[in-house]
């Protein structure tokens, strides 16, 4: 079947994803026998099925591509109109997430206008002039949540708390055998929504977590990828800020104990009693620990990459023997996991189903719930 689509709108899209004709040339004509030219794909008059086949590459719908009204590259559209240097610069599994969350960011905007909610700002707005231990310690005791070493319930009670001063914060979940996996842990999106990468190195997904938050505070939306043996070296002010942020925010007043450590080296064993005591009452990392004692010089740079070695390699041991039992779980047809769902998102979809805005289906839809839990979320 010939239809006629506006390729106008596919490169529109390949600017949001960063790719030229040619990229998407070679991405469509992998595995396949018969090779596409330009010409084939960008002319008005296409077969539905190779439409059918461009957009699996970019997940927009079809009748997105149908539609005859163009799109401008405003910055209202998107961040990478906005911005165009990154603390981290995106591969095409992050672009495909990003875009993914500003079509959910417009879509939530859309029905909450349509139900008459007005989702707004309910936190002070600081800059880098601010003192990172200052501010920390005027929202802290706004949105700590009762601490808990169970990490996923502190997590998930964290996107609670977020969710009652409207931050929104949204998991993202990556099978272990997806090919195009996103290079990003997290990203702040303005005015008001946090994505995070899952992780089952929980502790870092909550550092990243406090860490987009500190870029919520100062209003300065970005993309990262944070790793835990560099979050407190060589950033920029903006990321050195929000890092701190984080630090002093999960720390508390245990960052006072870190003041009071003699230097690290072999004889006192790196302090790893000490710094296990602290990781286990603030679910910080214990490499992120090493990391800032490193930026105190309470450790040497040798002693550091000694120590960081050991951690790296344990934490790799732990995340290979998860991708073999996710394995298992894939040949024994076990389900995916779920993404922790902010409190935020259940009620402004609520909102919509009770306005009439969106129906059963589209609630579900969103969601990513079956018909069957339905009651649990609107009752």
């Amino acid at each position: 079947m010939i239809v006629k689509y506006n390729i106008s709108r596919l490169d529109y899209v390949l600017s949001l994803f960063g790719m030229t004709r040619g990229e998407l040339l070679n991405k469509i004509n992998e595995g396949h026998k018969n090779i596409l030219s330009e010409k084939d794909v960008f002319t008005p008059n296409i077969d539905l099925s190779l439409l059918r086949r461009i957009d699996k590459v970019f997940k927009k719908g079809v009748n997105f591509y149908l539609d005859p009204v163009n799109i401008e590259k405003s910055n209202g559209a998107s961040i990478f109109f906005r911005k165009q240097v990154f603390a981290e610069k995106p591969n095409f599994g992050a672009r495909e997430v990003i875009n993914r969350y500003e079509d959910l960011k417009f879509s939530l905007s859309a029905i909450s206008d349509m139900s008459n909610v007005r989702i707004v700002r309910r936190l002070k707005m600081f800059s880098l002039k601010d003192d990172p231990k200052e501010v920390v310690s005027i929202v802290r005791p706004l949105l700590y949540p009762a601490f808990s070493s169970r990490l996923r319930d502190f997590l998930k009670s964290l996107i609670g708390r977020l969710a009652e001063y409207n931050v929104l914060v949204f998991e993202f979940i990556e099978t272990w055998n997806k090919k195009d996996r996103a290079n990003i842990d997290g990203l702040f999106l303005n005015p008001n929504i946090i994505v995070l990468k899952r992780t089952e190195h929980y502790r870092r997904e909550i550092f990243t977590l406090a860490h987009e938050l500190g870029h919520y505070l100062i209003n300065s939306e970005e993309i990262d990828s944070l790793d835990d043996d560099k979050i407190f070296l060589d950033k920029s002010k903006i990321e050195k800020w929000c890092n701190d942020f984080a630090f002093f925010f999960l720390v508390g007043d245990l960052s006072s104990n870190l003041d009071t450590l003699t230097k690290a080296c072999e004889t006192n064993d790196y302090h790893h009693t000490e710094v296990e005591c602290i990781s286990n009452k603030t679910n910080l990392s214990k490499l992120a620990i090493f990391t800032r004692l490193l930026s105190l010089g309470k450790i040497s740079r040798m002693d550091y990459t000694k120590v960081r070695d050991d951690i790296l390699e344990s934490i790799q041991r732990f995340e290979d023997d998860k991708k073999e039992k996710y394995k298992e779980s894939d040949s024994k047809g076990g389900s995916a996991p779920r993404p922790i769902l902010s409190p935020l998102f259940i009620s402004t979809l609520q909102n919509a189903f009770y306005s009439g805005v969106i129906n059963e289906y589209e609630f579900c839809n969103t969601l990513k719930i079956s018909a069957k839990e339905l009651d649990r979320y609107l009752l």
